[in-house]
């Protein structure tokens, strides 16, 4: 495991699976490091990416000025519509900036209440 704000002054060089339903996206630096972020599904839960906020074209070869972990556990999101009815969510934001622009990775934990609903943000490199 990592701390998110690990990546603070360093400079991403690629993403990999940036994308609204992503369920792991891969971060490439230029300090030579790669991390995850990922949730390992087990029964009666989902976590994955629900939205991405900002151009993720802002965070590239910039050292990154914020690296920031917000969590939320809430009711239901109002207005979503899943094939049951989870009984715990979790929100998750990965807030990151640099000179050029500001990006949120907001994810979406749901589940039975019994199974983790986190996301796992590691150095795997």
């Amino acid at each position: 495991m990592a701390n998110f704000n690990e990546l603070l002054g360093q400079t991403i060089v690629s993403l990999i699976g940036a994308s609204t339903d992503s369920e792991e996206i891969t971060i490439f630096t230029k300090e030579g490091y790669t991390y995850k972020m990922y949730h390992y599904q087990d029964c009666c839960e989902s976590v994955s990416v629900e939205d991405i906020i900002g151009d993720t074209e802002d965070l590239m070869n910039t050292p990154i000025t914020m690296a920031e972990e917000v969590t939320s556990e809430d009711a239901s999101p109002e207005g979503y519509v899943f094939g049951y009815e989870p009984e715990s969510y979790t929100w998750t934001f990965y807030k990151l900036a640099t000179v050029k622009g500001y990006v949120t990775i907001r994810w979406l934990g749901q589940s039975n209440g019994y199974y983790s609903e986190s996301v796992t943000f590691k150095q795997v490199v």
